[in-house]
């Protein structure tokens, strides 16, 4: 099925391989196809918002453009939220004590927190108010945490409105039509293998399904086989001063920059032929794999989410 027919989509990969501005596109593709969608910061730092060139986002969902919402998690508006719509407190202004005493709970027993987060997002998702919901989630090192703790808690409390409200959770989460991981990663040595090692234990340790593996900032390739071949011929001694005699020296600093090119785009293909390797040899059907070139550009924010959203709307077809 086509990633953006589910209808939440988490987010993950390792710091500094493009994960926000990843989630910032594929939350604009959708929008940009008529999905009614929401895109979600869960760390709150403020990158989503850099994304989109907007102030930082509240917890409140905030119109981005056309069909396209964003929000910043936040736990204590979380905690109110959830205290008004399932315990029917109503609560005016800061919740103070309370919250306070559920920060000290919250630290006591891991899950707590995560649990308040991924039930706004599952709540989202359950009343229908959007058609996509993408989580720019925790990197690669949390995100299990993020993603599993309804099933811990479920796990822990047998019974109970904690119980029952994991249950429903889980229904969203553990449905592959509905909920999807997309972990993004780079053509390089650490990324690809956190990427392995991430997807072993989603597998092994959750029920949600890795829709996709997105990998960002690929070479392109300068030459086809043969002619990848005589352009190595072209770096011998002799090759070289024929061609310093014919178009001077200024050729060799294009040639040099040809091969550096050429030199990271063949390592980072073994990497990838690694992390293919390793999907294909991992339980059930590979997630589907996803490439998204290098921009070369310096423009930021708006602009890069934009390129990004093009280049995925072609994979995706």
């Amino acid at each position: 099925m086509n990633l953006l027919d589910r209808q939440l989509l988490f987010v993950t990969g390792k710091g500094g391989v493009g994960k926000t501005t990843v989630a910032a596109a594929l939350a604009q593709l959708a929008a940009l196809q008529g999905r009614r969608t929401l895109v979600c910061e869960m760390d709150a730092k403020g990158s989503l918002a850099s994304a989109f060139d907007c102030s930082p986002f509240p917890y409140a969902a905030r119109q981005v453009d056309t069909d396209l919402y964003a929000m910043a998690m936040n736990t204590e508006d979380s905690l109110r939220e959830y205290l008004k719509l399932f315990i029917r407190i109503p609560f005016v202004g800061r919740i103070g004590p309370l919250a306070r005493t559920f920060d000290f709970v919250a630290d006591a027993a891991p899950g707590v927190k995560e649990i308040l987060a991924i039930g706004k997002l599952c709540y989202e998702v359950r009343e229908r108010n959007y058609d996509l919901v993408v989580v720019d989630a925790e990197a690669t090192g949390h995100i299990i945490s993020q993603i599993g703790a309804p099933r811990v808690i479920s796990e822990l409390v047998q019974v109970g409105l904690v119980k029952d409200q994991t249950k429903w959770m889980l229904d969203i989460l553990e449905d592959p039509a509905r909920t999807g991981l997309v972990t993004v990663t780079t053509p390089e040595e650490m990324p690809v293998n956190e990427t392995i090692d991430l997807l072993a234990q989603v597998s092994e340790r959750t029920r949600v399904d890795s829709a996709a593996v997105i990998v960002n900032r690929v070479l392109p390739a300068l030459f086809g086989t043969r002619e990848a071949s005589v352009f190595d011929q072209l770096f011998t001694p002799l090759a070289q001063r024929a061609l310093v005699a014919a178009a001077g020296r200024a050729v060799t600093d294009v040639m040099d920059a040809a091969r550096m090119n050429e030199s990271r785009r063949r390592i980072g293909d073994g990497h990838l032929d690694h992390l293919r390797e390793a999907l294909a040899a991992g339980p059930g059907s590979p997630p589907a794999m996803l490439y998204i070139p290098e921009l070369f550009t310096r423009a930021t924010g708006r602009r890069v989410v934009t390129l990004v959203a093009e280049a995925l709307g072609e994979e995706l077809g």
